[in-house]
């Protein structure tokens, strides 16, 4: 195998159930912008939503995929076990407040030397905040947050695998993840990018993970543009793994293979970006459809239920 290292994680997917509750969480609790609101192109009477920083740049867009009426899932190997985003430094002390305002039940833990907060959003998925020099502060201005508090993006994931060592190899050895450590239960690899570069591998085992309502659905590690893109599902198909073709997204191109301990990865690419559509001052204020699906706008926004991003009253 060559040498080849994507910069980190490019987004991160969820299932969740009402978009409504989904939107008040990430919009308007941890203050994310909402940069886009389409549709799941293979399922279009479902949103697809993705927030992320001010511009939805590759490192610090969630995206998910709203079922009203879903089941529960059951977070287990196979997943992404926690999803881990990033504040800036000395800004924990303000989260922990806010969370707790929005009535939020928060842990508090360390790994690595760090300090966590640990919580779940309404549909039970696990996420956490760590705080970091490195990687830009978010511009995004929403409910009083200011850039000196406001999530940058993604600090990493928790990734929870059958096996857990052939998951490490894949990253290091194909991904080009450098190894930082190993303390208890966790190892840790890091990225060269600036969010969204570290990972921690869970090396205990636990029930297979199921898909529904509260887990991860995939996660994306970056390219830099077509032609590095193209060169990743060689180099992925070198390396023992079975890449899918590459898909068109909208937003940026996608393959997907999954890895031997059962998770989904995509690679995707940087460009083109979010502001593809629409201008980028009013990104995610209107539902932008791919030009396939615009014949059937009038019966997607039927089934569709309204959604909005709104600052959130605290219940008293």
């Amino acid at each position: 195998m060559g040498t080849k290292q994507t910069a980190g994680i490019h987004h991160i997917t969820a299932i969740v159930g009402d978009p409504q509750q989904n939107v008040d969480f990430y919009a308007g609790v941890l203050g994310l912008r909402l940069v886009k609101r389409t549709v799941n192109f293979d399922d279009p009477g479902t949103y697809h939503l993705y927030f992320g920083n001010e511009g939805g740049k590759p490192g610090t867009i969630m995206t998910f995929f709203p079922w009203p009426n879903s089941y529960p899932g059951r977070i287990g190997t196979g997943q992404v076990g926690v999803t881990t985003f990033v504040v800036p430094e000395q800004a924990l002390d303000f989260w922990e407040k806010r969370l707790a305002k929005f009535r939020v039940s928060v842990q508090k833990v360390n790994r690595f030397n760090e300090s966590f907060l640990q919580f779940e959003d309404p549909h039970g998925l696990r996420l956490e905040l760590v705080a970091r020099s490195e990687g830009p502060k978010s511009e995004w201005a929403f409910d009083g947050m200011t850039p000196d508090v406001a999530v940058k993006g993604f600090g990493g994931a928790i990734l929870l695998t059958s096996s857990p060592q052939q998951t490490a190899q894949l990253l290091e050895q194909v991904l080009g993840f450098e190894k930082v450590g190993q303390e208890g239960q966790y190892l840790r690899l890091r990225s060269n990018g600036d969010l969204g570069n570290i990972v921690d591998i869970d090396l205990h085992t636990s029930n297979r993970g199921l898909m529904g309502a509260g887990t991860i659905h995939h996660i994306a590690w970056r390219a830099k543009d077509d032609e590095d893109h193209r060169d990743w599902q060689s180099h992925i198909r070198a390396g023992g793994y079975q890449p899918t073709d590459i898909v068109d997204r909208q937003y940026f191109n996608a393959l997907y293979f999954r890895e031997w301990g059962g998770i989904l990865f995509e690679i995707a690419t940087d460009p083109p970006g979010f502001d593809r559509d629409e201008p980028a001052d009013k990104m995610g204020e209107q539902l932008m459809l791919p030009p396939w699906l615009e014949p059937a706008r009038g019966q997607i926004e039927e089934i569709l239920l309204p959604i909005k991003v709104r600052q959130v009253e605290v219940e008293q």
